[in-house]
């Protein structure tokens, strides 16, 4: 008998921008049975250049996702190595034939029946939820980010308020990205995890997010969220994406 059975969504809205340029995918594969994955990416470098880079982000996740199998990557961590690696690599050679500077933030989660491994760079997010109690939270890349990992509190608290997007690590930036891969076998009934891009988690903390997710189902918990966020942003909202994947028992 399987341990859990996996319940997923996606949702995003434009908010208050001219554009959306965040883009959001869950997928599967026969190459990878029983696993899905989720992806998001937050497009960044101008109006059109943004929006590419997130394109080129989900258009090449899924490409390998479907193209590569677990022996070929080595495993769960390899395969969204590989991942990042080749949206990395497209992402700078549109650069150079486009003349603009897209990049994008990444935060993958690939779900098994006997483990989980997520990915990301930038300042999108992972969350794991065990009901209501947080497991984890990816740190985001950002300068103050960076800065406070030194000790230098000062200095993160006054970035925060005057770079508090700048980003040290994405996809598509000139020099390599510091990607962080993550794994863990320890996987129950009642997990839950949210991957979301700036412009969701800014309106929440921890506790709150744990609630919703371990109270409502991917769907009713997303389009809370949604609405939560837009309400709380006041009209200068921000492009909001989301996916939800949770662990429910089986039936």
């Amino acid at each position: 008998m399987p341990r859990f059975k996996v319940t997923a969504c996606t949702a995003e809205h434009i908010g208050d921008r001219p554009d959306q340029q965040d883009r959001v995918a869950v997928l599967t594969s026969p190459r990878h049975p029983n696993s899905v994955l989720a992806v998001v990416s937050d497009g960044m470098g101008g109006r059109t250049g943004g929006r590419m880079a997130a394109d080129q982000v989900i258009a090449t996740v899924t490409h390998v996702y479907r193209d590569l199998g677990e022996d070929d990557a080595g495993s769960p961590t390899g395969l969204l190595k590989a991942m990042a690696e080749e949206a990395h690599t497209v992402i700078r050679l549109s650069a150079l034939s486009s003349e603009k500077e897209p990049h994008a933030t990444f935060v993958a989660l690939l779900v098994r029946s006997d483990c989980a491994a997520w990915a990301h760079a930038g300042d999108s997010r992972l969350y794991h939820f065990r009901d209501c109690r947080l497991m984890h939270r990816t740190e985001d890349h950002t300068y103050a980010s960076y800065l406070r990992a030194q000790g230098r509190a000062e200095q993160a608290l006054e970035a925060e308020r005057r770079y508090k997007h700048m980003l040290v690590s994405s996809l598509g930036l000139a020099r390599r990205p510091d990607l962080l891969i993550e794994d863990t076998d320890d996987l129950r009934s009642g997990d839950s995890f949210l991957l979301c891009s700036d412009g969701l988690w800014s309106y929440f903390g921890d506790d709150e997010l744990g609630e919703t997710l371990a109270n409502l189902n991917p769907r009713e918990a997303s389009n809370e969220l949604v609405s939560l966020a837009r309400q709380r942003a006041r009209g200068a909202g921000d492009n909001l994406s989301l996916a939800i994947v949770k662990l429910e028992p089986p039936q």
